[in-house]
């Protein structure tokens, strides 16, 4: 019988890492043949990964010991553009070694053999590593099929008609995308493609995955269809629509706060009413000025909404790092606003954002628009409003609202620049407005009722007969069959 070892190396940071554990341990669920390596690159202000591996290694046994975990050597990270891929290429020698101990046929019937490589889009360079061996490698794009189809266009644009994609750098224009039924503007364009430092290093990646066997997209095609299926007559390799990958059970957040705290915030929401909290979150990396922060707070003291807000406090200047929760987050509130807001509405540090986002009472997400909280918001058919920060997050608001009808607007096009002396500032009366739109009934409903049948279909999708797990089988089939 042919057993297959999957050799992972998924992008640097806590949000490509998640995914990746989690589509490993569904491949070797569904096929007890294949078993899977998985290699964890660190970096120094990055404890979020280490708090997650201890987590899964005290948690489960990783499937029966079919997937294990090798953490590379650690690092010194850079602000300059190429340092992403230098890191991964310093790695290679290290994955390697490891993968040639799988890669010799005379290995054992009862010995896993090599048998694919699973990459992050930052870590293309590892193609040439399976090319060695001389097994296909396969992307597994964290994101959604439509900003895989976007930055593909954008590579095509730079490298087929020489197009500088910086010079659409605070421009009004709009483009023509296959992938998308709306013409895109340039203001919703990923920040690392509108910098002249990023953007041919980024772009460089994506040209790159046209050399792999295929692409792993963690989406579904009821979600993605017109995206999906404009694939089809590409020059890109085969698309698998695996998703929705989620890691429901909160791994990667163990530890991250007080069990106490997050437990009387549950409580709290036990004694709300249904659907009548908005739950502010930004993710792993959000935090804003504390000028912006006061501005949410006039807001939600304007609108009087129930609400659950995760408030941290950003980086110190100049520094890489994640925000951290604040000693005293009156000081960065107006003055007042706990006492006044203490019946309405809680103010917290990190947030156990699947417990919230499952919870009955909360009605409505202010989110960072980052494609893992998008899928955990559709899991649990809670509506969006959409603040994009960073990353190709203005890309995945615009997909959500214009696109799929499946989110209302605060902003689209919000940039937040943790490097910049200043930042744009979205007042408080647009917010407040972006928070109606989202909570209460009216022209919204048709929006909220499309939630709750895409709710229904991110369950569906992944059971036998649905469409992600069909094409989970055919990539299974694809690897196995492969192994001659």
């Amino acid at each position: 019988m042919k057993r297959g070892e999957l050799v992972f190396v998924p992008s640097p940071g806590i949000g490509q890492l998640v995914p990746a554990v989690e589509v490993a341990k569904l491949l070797v669920q569904r096929d007890h043949r294949l078993s899977a390596t998985i290699f964890i690159i660190t970096l120094p202000f990055d404890n979020k990964i280490t708090t997650y591996t201890d987590s899964l290694a005290s948690s489960s046994s990783s499937i029966d010991g079919r997937v294990k975990f090798i953490t590379l050597p650690e690092q010194k990270p850079s602000l300059e553009a190429n340092f992403l891929t230098s890191l991964i290429e310093i790695q290679k020698p290290h994955v390697k070694k490891v993968a040639a101990q799988f890669a010799h046929s005379e290995s054992g019937p009862e010995e896993p053999r090599l048998a694919a490589f699973v990459i992050g889009m930052f870590c293309t360079t590892m193609i040439d590593v399976a090319n060695e061996f001389g097994v296909p490698t396969y992307v597994f794009y964290t994101s959604s099929a439509g900003a895989l189809g976007l930055m593909l266009h954008l590579q095509t644009l730079r490298d087929v008609h020489s197009q500088d994609i910086t010079e659409l750098k605070d421009s009004d224009t709009e483009l023509m995308v296959p992938i998308c039924i709306n013409p895109v503007p340039a203001k919703v364009l990923p920040s690392v493609v509108l910098n002249r430092d990023w953007s041919m290093v980024i772009l460089d990646q994506f040209q790159r995955f046209k050399e792999t066997k295929g692409i792993l997209v963690n989406t579904f095609l009821e979600l993605e269809g017109h995206a999906v299926k404009s694939f089809a007559n590409s020059e890109i390799p085969s698309v698998y629509p695996v998703g929705p990958i989620l890691d429901l059970k909160g791994n990667a957040h163990v530890g991250s706060s007080d069990d106490r705290q997050g437990e009387d915030l549950i409580c709290w929401l036990d004694d709300q009413p249904p659907a009548s909290v908005v739950f502010l979150c930004f993710g792993s990396m959000g935090s804003f000025s504390e000028d912006q922060v006061r501005e949410i707070a006039c807001a939600l003291e304007q609108c009087g909404y129930r609400f659950v807000w995760s408030l941290r406090r950003p980086p110190p200047k100049g520094k890489m790092g994640y925000p951290s929760d604040y000693t005293n987050p009156a000081a960065a509130l107006p003055e007042g606003f706990l006492e006044r807001m203490a019946t309405v509405g809680r103010v917290i540090g990190w947030a156990p954002q699947v417990a919230v986002l499952a919870h009955p009472a909360v009605g409505g997400f202010v989110s960072h628009c980052g494609w893992n909280s998008i899928l955990e918001s559709l899991w649990y058919g809670v509506p969006v409003a959409t603040w994009p920060l960073y990353s190709e997050q203005q890309f995945n608001a615009f997909e959500m609202v214009r696109e799929l009808g499946l989110s209302v607007e605060i902003r689209m096009d919000y940039r937040r620049d943790v490097r910049a002396e200043s930042e744009s500032m979205v007042c408080a009366d647009e917010i407040e407005r972006g928070l109606k739109s989202l909570m209460e009934s009216g022209n919204e409903m048709e929006m909220r009722k499309k939630v709750k049948e895409m709710k229904a279909k991110c369950r569906m999708v992944t059971m036998e007969g649905g469409s992600s797990y069909f094409y989970l089988g055919q990539l299974i089939s694809e690897i196995l069959d492969g192994m001659q």
